[in-house]
């Protein structure tokens, strides 16, 4: 996919829902891998031209495994002129080895989040973006669905009150398979996830069950999606009317 797409696709995700306001302050979460750098790539390609003006930060929070070089996204981060914070944590200690849970993600990520929001707010952010793509919304539905018993996924703009943050997934209308083609086309520095449950997880199953299913029923993905959108779910915003 080349930067012109991608930048039309996130566009469109910012003035439907409007992610973005007149004087953000954005804290944008890397995790090393593929999406978010696509993100932060794309956030700071669309400050160039877009007519509300916004600030971006840059942020890691590095989970304690100890194995992660996080030099090239500091050389990302410096050709773009956006600062770039790395946050210590001991998550990966806490998750494997004193709480040993069975379930990690759930938790890990609950943690994560955490580090990242309150660095955030300490930097003087008022916005976070997540690289959620559209890919991970229609698998988030069907896990929802499956393990739930409901119809829900990710907000494009969720505010939280006890930070004052709002969270925003400017990824949405982007398919995976087009961030693996940025990726490659614009030769990200995608750090490897050393997590030991990577691949291993609920999430990875119905990943893989997605694609089986739109295998066999050609554009059931666009069909889910397109039911997330006009569904109504519970907290999502209003949709602006094209004019």
């Amino acid at each position: 996919m080349k930067l012109q797409r991608l930048l039309s696709l996130v566009r469109k995700a910012v003035d439907d829902y409007q992610l973005i306001e007149e004087n953000d302050k954005i804290a944008v979460g890397i995790s090393g891998g593929k999406d978010s750098l696509t993100l932060l790539y794309a956030l700071h390609e669309l400050q160039r031209f877009y007519p509300k003006k916004f600030e971006l930060h840059a942020f890691t929070v590095d989970l304690g495994f100890g194995i992660q070089d996080f030099q090239a996204i500091q050389a990302f981060c410096d050709g773009f002129s956006i600062p770039y914070t790395i946050i210590p944590t001991e998550i990966s200690k806490i998750v494997f080895e004193t709480r040993r849970e069975s379930n990690p993600c759930s938790l890990c990520a609950k943690l994560r989040k955490g580090a990242l929001n309150q660095a955030a707010v300490a930097s003087g952010c008022n916005v976070v973006a997540y690289a959620h793509h559209r890919d991970d919304i229609i698998e988030t539905m069907l896990l929802s669905l499956i393990y739930e018993g409901r119809f829900y996924t990710f907000s494009p703009k969720t505010w939280l009150d006890r930070t004052d943050l709002t969270v925003i997934r400017p990824l949405m209308y982007v398919a995976e398979a087009d961030v693996i083609g940025f990726k490659n086309k614009y030769s990200l520095p995608v750090c490897k996830n050393p997590c030991p449950v990577d691949g291993k997880t609920k999430r990875e199953y119905v990943k893989n069950l997605t694609k089986i299913l739109n295998l066999e029923n050609p554009g059931v993905k666009d069909r889910f999606f397109h039911a997330i959108i006009s569904g109504n779910i519970p907290g999502w915003p209003d949709k602006k009317e094209e004019s």
